[in-house]
């Protein structure tokens, strides 16, 4: 038994999230739980909700609200609708925890005490009308890069260019759209990420087996222009964690807050720890996870993000980590993915642009969405979400294929041979042949999933759908049973086992679909089929079923075309 840290990116607390972030992190990592859980491994997976930073107080603020009670009840929020999307978190923690105050307090000390944090007077915008200092995020403008005319003061979200607020054109308040800016000095401090350039270069060089786009990102950061810089790491807000030095005040640095980026990734620890301090457990339980002094020499630690948070995982929160010379867990594995777009365009949570994660589950369960998003993730490039392909991908995969064969062998039994598994008759060349494949086929599978290639793991996973059909077919034992009953019985009993088989491996991609086929063969046996023919004989004659419902209905041409028009515009 393997074990295996898994930890999505988490998402920003200032509203519902869209279909492109899901895919791009929570849902990605969410299959990997669940398929290495079914393998029989020990799994943590962790998320949260990153709580701090303007995006927070924007939200509140437009929500009316003060920031610690929007960011409680928008994390109850996020929660409610991950649950209602299948996603199996051990936990899912918050930014804003006492652990991760205290955490983030402790490695800020300890990077200090290495030798790594500068202070630096720098010059910061100032917003008059709003009387206060505004971050990076709080400032709007032109992106001298791309002409994009929402970006923001840290980051494009349109070319991911990283800039600093000064570089925008027309720049204007995020809060109130002034334009009445000027630049004041302030100090901050600065994590000297350039100090240990060589030695997170040389770890990123040893990560061979990475996505072509994840280390293309950090090298770019790495080496492009200057090469890697020195990282702000707190900023002039109310909302956040307090500077301190461990739990000692900073000097200097009174009033200040902890940049977001600096404490967001340090919550995966620190919600891995509330998670166990939920159970009631002790430290040890949390620790075993993150420190290698203290049991994680044996951990495989995946994170999964879209890729414009490549950069602080690759480099700043390494650097955080390898800074602080204590013997913290570096991930192993990071497994990014482009943008999913909409219409032509991106998704984009602060415009309110595309699908968002509860208006999906308001017209179809969470499975249709999870299929497609996954057998499309945006691996290799970006990936486009239209409503027709969405149609035809729900209608040929999930009720053509898999709930056509459920449908067909269920009511074929119970017409002939009542609600229980036929006895009789034995397997043919016809049989054996459909098992080796199927052998041949859930090994490519687990190795597409082993390695995190979701398209991939999809087209095999349908594949495995489509030999039951083709078998089904073939065999067409309405037709047997005229001449052969005892025959018929055992191509029907084969039929059944492959509905608790597909239950199994479908698990990862379609969780609530598979309880419901486990259901109607009542059964609780979810153990990997590592041995095929003994899968496929798991259900004995005589064993009761019951025939279900339609496990996935058809989108029609009328609900696609609403929906097309419903979703056309930008979200309120």
């Amino acid at each position: 038994m393997a074990r295996h840290l898994i930890t999505s990116a988490i998402p920003y607390i200032n509203g519902i999230k869209h279909l492109g972030n899901l895919v791009g992190s929570q849902l990605p990592a969410d299959l990997y739980a669940r398929y290495n859980r079914g393998r029989g491994h020990e799994v943590m997976f962790i998320c949260a909700t990153d709580e701090h930073g303007t995006p927070a107080e924007l939200a509140a603020k437009k929500a009316g609200q003060p920031v610690a009670v929007f960011c409680a009840e928008m994390h109850e929020v996020q929660a409610d609708i991950a649950r209602r999307f299948g996603l199996s978190f051990d936990h899912f923690g918050r930014s804003s925890s006492e652990r991760n105050h205290v955490l983030t307090q402790h490695f800020a000390g300890k990077l200090d005490e290495n030798g790594h944090i500068r202070e630096v007077e720098e010059k910061q915008v100032y917003s008059i009308d709003d009387g206060r200092f505004l971050p990076d995020r709080y400032i709007e403008g032109t992106c001298p890069n791309c002409g994009y005319d929402k970006a923001r003061g840290d980051q494009c979200e349109n070319c991911t260019k990283q800039l600093d607020p000064t570089d925008l054109i027309n720049p204007r308040s995020a809060i109130s759209g002034s334009t009445n800016l000027e630049v004041r000095a302030t100090k901050h401090l600065y994590l000297k990420q350039r100090a240990m350039r060589d030695q997170i270069e040389t770890w990123i060089d040893s990560k061979d087996d990475w996505p072509i786009l994840t280390t293309s990102i950090a090298k770019k950061w790495l080496n492009d222009g200057d090469g890697l810089q020195d990282r702000g790491i707190t900023r002039d807000l109310d909302w956040g964690i307090p500077v301190k030095k461990g739990d000692q005040p900073w000097p200097g640095m009174e009033g200040k807050v902890f940049y977001v980026w600096f404490d967001a990734p340090i919550e995966y620890i620190a919600a891995t720890a509330e998670g166990t301090d939920a159970k009631g457990q002790p430290d040890s339980e949390w620790r075993r996870w993150w420190r290698l002094d203290e049991g994680a020499e044996d951990v495989t630690y995946t994170q999964f993000m879209g890729k414009d948070n490549v950069p602080f995982h690759t480099l700043s929160f390494p650097a955080t980590i390898i800074g602080s010379n204590e013997p913290w867990k570096l991930v192993d594995y990071i497994k990014s993915f482009n943008y999913l777009t909409y219409d032509g365009g991106q998704f984009s949570t602060s415009q309110g642009r595309g699908v968002f994660m509860d208006q999906a589950l308001s017209i179809l369960p969470a499975d249709y969405w999870r299929w497609w998003l996954l057998s499309h993730a945006p691996e290799s490039g970006d990936s486009e979400f239209t409503w027709d392909n969405f149609q035809q991908s729900v209608n040929k995969d999930l009720a053509d294929v898999l709930g056509n064969f459920v449908s067909r062998i269920t009511k074929f039994c119970r017409s002939k041979f009542g609600e229980v598994v036929p006895e009789g008759g034995a397997y043919g060349p016809e049989e054996e042949k459909l098992i080796a494949d199927l052998t041949a086929r859930v090994r490519a599978y687990e190795g597409f999933m082993d390695h995190t290639e979701i398209r991939k793991a999809s087209a095999e996973l349908r594949a495995i759908w489509v030999l039951g059909n083709e078998y089904l077919q073939s065999a067409a034992p309405w037709s047997t049973f005229k001449t052969d009953p005892e025959k018929a019985a055992a191509q029907v009993r084969l039929g059944l086992n492959l509905i608790r088989f597909y239950a199994v491996l479908s698990a990862p991609f379609i969780p609530f679909a598979s309880d419901a086929m486990l259901e109607a063969m009542q059964s609780d046996n979810r153990d990997w089929p590592e041995d095929v023919p003994a899968a496929l004989a798991a259900l004995d004659a005589g064993h009761a079923f019951t025939t279900p419902e339609v496990l996935f209905a058809k989108i029609s041409d009328e609900q696609r075309e609403e929906w097309q028009e419903r979703f056309k515009g930008i979200r309120d």
